[in-house]
């Protein structure tokens, strides 16, 4: 798929970079992005993939918009109350690109249904806020060779991972094996509304480092972002040998 004349313009900045140029511009308007979760995370995400050219990006959810969302959900204003998340989020990014082509699905991922949404998508994104979910995106890219690059968010806290399942790696589960007794969300712990913006952010940097294939040192780390001390620092995860199988498959 070509550059036409306004795209160039649009993307001049960055395709000016050594490590972008035409032909990583065209790799960034021809991915294929599916985001699951449009809350503080997916906003900023889905803000700066479109911003940077993606041209066919799907979103996932099934929630509508309430006032407490608005602190760090930065897609939405007091005018979106009430309206489905997934519409509202099309509806400002059209704006702000009117080239791109966003499919919404208000669904909730199952196990039934994550084949029939993840299967046309290259890199998946996961902004979701409960561990299970989690976890069935995680084992369905992992059985599928799909990448994934996932944030979670608590306090003033933030991890992301960045799994590429055509490799031989860790999973998910090597670093939560076990689902926790109680969730770490937003609801239950709060979040410092910053930190959304910062990790979703990050998860956008990732994404499109992905789709031009440079520095690709997280597949067997993670970041860790302290908001409070100002810290970014890498961890290694290590193949647990209790992960179901999973890493084993």
């Amino acid at each position: 798929m070509k550059l036409n004349l306004k795209e160039f313009k649009r993307f001049e900045k960055q395709i000016i970079l050594k490590k972008v140029g035409i032909s990583g511009q065209k790799k960034i308007k021809n991915a294929k992005v599916l985001i699951i979760g449009i809350g503080g995370l997916g906003c900023p995400l889905l803000l700066y993939l479109a911003s940077s050219g993606i041209n066919n990006i799907g979103i996932v959810d099934y929630d509508k918009i309430e006032l407490g969302n608005l602190n760090r959900q930065i897609l939405f204003d007091t005018s979106d109350l009430g309206k489905y998340k997934v519409d509202q989020a099309k509806h400002k990014i059209k704006k702000i690109y009117n080239q791109i082509k966003i499919k919404t699905i208000k669904i909730k991922i199952t196990k039934k249904n994550i084949k029939s949404i993840l299967k046309e998508y290259d890199i998946i994104c996961d902004g979701t806020d409960n561990f299970n979910t989690r976890l069935i995106i995680n084992d369905y890219c992992k059985k599928n060779k799909k990448i994934l690059i996932s944030a979670a968010i608590s306090k003033f806290n933030g991890h992301l991972f960045k799994f590429n399942f055509k490799k031989k790696i860790p999973c998910f589960r090597c670093f939560m094996p076990e689902q926790p007794d109680r969730e770490m969300n937003c609801d239950v712990d709060g979040i410092f509304p910053p930190v959304a913006g910062i990790l979703g952010t990050l998860q956008a940097n990732e994404v499109l480092k992905t789709i031009l294939n440079i520095e690709d040192d997280l597949n067997e780390n993670f970041l860790i972002f302290d908001s409070l001390k100002m810290i970014l620092r890498k961890a290694k995860i290590q193949i647990n040998p209790k992960c179901l199988n999973i890493c084993k498959s």
